[in-house]
């Protein structure tokens, strides 16, 4: 049940490890448009650095606003290969992530972490390369008082996680493939970047997206009109004499 506290899972089904290295090859971008343009998380939920990108299966995790007592429970859970991706139970940009849980979180093998909440110590996460995914970037502390889940299924920046889903981050954001579409969605991106290959180089030759999409026949159904010059155009603004 999403939004339960009190509960920390510690062995899940993950995506098989095959389809989680093929989707590591593809960006956020072509991986949302493969899957059929669903996935994504927020657009506020940015890279700390430029040129972040991880790819990994998640662990999840639900605290409550100012509390980061259960990203140190998820750090027991963590496996190599894993991203910890937290959701909290209402809004918050408190830096409930720093470098010192940055470190014990390397040291489980996790990839990065997706938070819909604050993190801090940034240059020093960038030092490490450790790569973050956050809402805000604010330097404000955090207790550790209420208990929340760990590996329960929670909803991070307005999109559905489970427990071993495929996380993707990058540049241009993060997408979630479920964990039973990992498989086909990676077969998917693939077939769309050898297509898309194909196209840049079209594109590359000089060729238009108006030709190679066949754009102009619905752009003229839509009321396109093309002229040759100004002249021609401004013959058709004149009035009626009078």
């Amino acid at each position: 049940m999403i939004g339960e506290s009190g509960i920390a899972v510690r062995n899940v089904k993950r995506a098989d490890a095959a389809s989680v290295k093929e989707l590591s090859k593809y960006g956020v971008a072509t991986i949302h448009e493969a899957m059929g343009r669903v996935g994504l998380l927020a657009p506020y939920m940015r890279p700390i650095y430029p040129g972040a990108k991880a790819c990994g299966t998640a662990v999840t995790i639900f605290a409550h606003p100012g509390d980061n007592w259960m990203l140190h429970v998820a750090a027991e859970m963590l496996l190599a290969g894993d991203i910890a991706v937290l959701g909290t139970s209402s809004d918050n940009a408190d830096g409930m992530f720093g470098d010192l849980l940055a470190t014990s979180f390397r040291a489980r093998g996790a990839m990065g972490l997706v938070i819909d909440a604050g993190c801090r110590d940034t240059a020093d996460l960038r030092s490490m390369q450790f790569p973050v995914w956050a809402k805000a970037v604010y330097g404000k502390g955090t207790v550790k008082a209420t208990v929340g889940s760990v590996n329960t299924p929670i909803i991070c920046a307005g999109a559905l996680v489970h427990p071993g889903d495929v996380i993707i981050a990058d540049d241009d954001g993060v997408v979630v493939v479920p964990e039973a579409r990992a498989a086909a969605v990676a077969e998917a991106a693939s077939r769309r970047e050898a297509k898309e290959a194909v196209t840049r180089e079209r594109l590359r030759q000089g060729e238009l997206g108006l030709d190679i999409y066949g754009m102009r026949d619905t752009l003229a159904k839509a009321g396109l009109q093309y002229f040759d010059d100004e002249t021609a155009y401004a013959a058709t603004q004149a009035g009626p004499r009078k």
